[in-house]
C-alpha cells in the first residue's frame, strides 16, 4: 500500500508571512503558520496546500531569468486567455514586479500570452494563458 502523501513547493525568504499573504491574495487562498513549525507558512486553497513560505534570513534574492537563458524553479499560474490582463493587474496591485512578456503566437490580437514577474521577495513566477479550465472540476469540490 502506498502511503498517502502531498507535496508543496516552499519558497525561502526573510519575512515569510507577508509573502504568504501575497500569494494567498493572488491565488484566492488562505494562509497561516504550519502546525508545529512557526518558520513555515502554508498557502492553502480548496484542494489543500498550494505553496509554503519559510523563513530564511540569509536567503539572497534570486536573479531570474538568468542571462544564460536558464530558469530556476518558478511558479506558473494558469488563467483563461480572457483573464490574463485582469490577473496581471491583480498581481501588480499586490506588489509583483513585471519582468517580461512574451507572445507565443496564439492570440489574434498579438497580445502576450505569458507574463513573467518577480514576487515581493524576488522569486520568479509566470502568469500564462491556457485554453483549458485552469482549475479542474475535482479541485473545485467543497
Amino acid at each position: 500500500m502506498t502511503v498517502l502523501k502531498t507535496s508543496v513547493i516552499v519558497l525561502d525568504c526573510a519575512e515569510p508571512e507577508p509573502l504568504a499573504r501575497f500569494y494567498a491574495h493572488l491565488l484566492g487562498a488562505t494562509t497561516g503558520p504550519a502546525t508545529d513549525d512557526g518558520e513555515l507558512f502554508l498557502v492553502t486553497g480548496r484542494a489543500g496546500p498550494l505553496l509554503g513560505v519559510r523563513r530564511d534570513p540569509h536567503r539572497a534574492t534570486p536573479s531570474w531569468p538568468l542571462p544564460e537563458g536558464s530558469q530556476e524553479v518558478h511558479l506558473r499560474i494558469l488563467v483563461a486567455p480572457d483573464a490574463l490582463d485582469e490577473a496581471e493587474r491583480e498581481a501588480v496591485a499586490l506588489g509583483a514586479r513585471p519582468v517580461a512578456a512574451e507572445d507565443d503566437g496564439t492570440r489574434p490580437d498579438n497580445r502576450t500570452t505569458l507574463r513573467r514577474y518577480a514576487d515581493p521577495a524576488g522569486h520568479a513566477f509566470v502568469i500564462a494563458a491556457v485554453r483549458e479550465d485552469p482549475a479542474p472540476a475535482e479541485c473545485l469540490q467543497p
